[in-house]
């Protein structure tokens, strides 16, 4: 009981420290209602939620204690902050559990699964949705599907692309002045096709420290901006943002 007290702790104080406001505050939009079926977690354009992890519960096929096991929760990111898991559909079952259907993050890319939702801390709304375009090698952020933000970009090499998908931010980090990945960086659940790349293979939207190579196709499949462009979008773009990669 104290190791998840602990981890509650813990939890609020980085939602106080990076400024998270949960969806039941003043002011916030309500969380939604705990209903047999409830498409309201997210519509994949305009608005989703998301949520921290309590604990290594299990992740299961379907929405049921018996079925098979997919993954199991993690506390933390590989950078060790605390893992985002976004909420993409809520069951109650014959017991009356309210599970939760998630996106996991790691290998392979795209796995979701159930967790009873007790397994999870309070819901976040975001209202933001960054689109990754390869092809036009521009990033764009909706807010509310309203654009707020654009920018060129430099992507992955035809050697090592940065996979396509369904994503989101899992963190947000300052980097060392002076660094080649700029002065801010996201963490994202896209992983690359390099099995060996140091961190596990987590694809990053960081800034440059050779802003001539943008646009391009210059990177092992992280998305790079001029350095401008993600202080801006650092400003813009909240923890728990559906990242689209076409």
């Amino acid at each position: 009981m104290s190791r998840l007290n602990n981890r509650r702790a813990m939890v609020l104080a980085i939602m106080l420290a990076t400024w998270l406001v949960p969806v039941t505050a003043q002011g916030a939009d309500t969380a939604p209602a705990p209903v047999a079926s409830d498409p309201a977690l997210t519509d994949g354009r305009t608005f989703a939620h998301w949520a921290h992890s309590l604990e290594r519960a299990a992740i299961r096929r379907q929405p049921a204690l018996a079925a098979p096991l997919v993954a199991r929760l993690r506390l933390d990111t590989e950078d060790g902050y605390p893992e985002v898991y976004p909420l993409l559909e809520a069951r109650i079952d014959a017991g009356g559990r309210r599970w939760l259907r998630v996106g996991i993050p790691g290998r392979p890319n795209g796995r979701t699964g159930w967790v009873l939702d007790s397994s999870l801390g309070p819901a976040y709304l975001v209202r933001t949705r960054l689109l990754v375009d390869r092809g036009r090698l521009r990033a764009t952020l909706t807010r509310g599907g309203r654009s707020i933000w654009t920018a060129r970009i430099g992507v992955g090499a035809a050697s090592t692309p940065t996979p396509p998908g369904s994503f989101w931010i899992r963190e947000k980090l300052r980097v060392t002045p002076g660094s080649s990945y700029g002065p801010r960086a996201f963490g994202t659940s896209d992983y690359s096709t390099l099995t060996d790349w140091p961190g596990g293979g987590v694809i990053g939207i960081h800034g440059t420290d050779q802003p001539g190579l943008i646009p391009g196709r210059p990177s092992h499949g992280c998305v790079r901006l001029r350095n401008a462009d993600i202080l801006r979008l650092f400003e813009l773009m909240p923890i728990g943002t559906p990242v689209v990669v076409v």
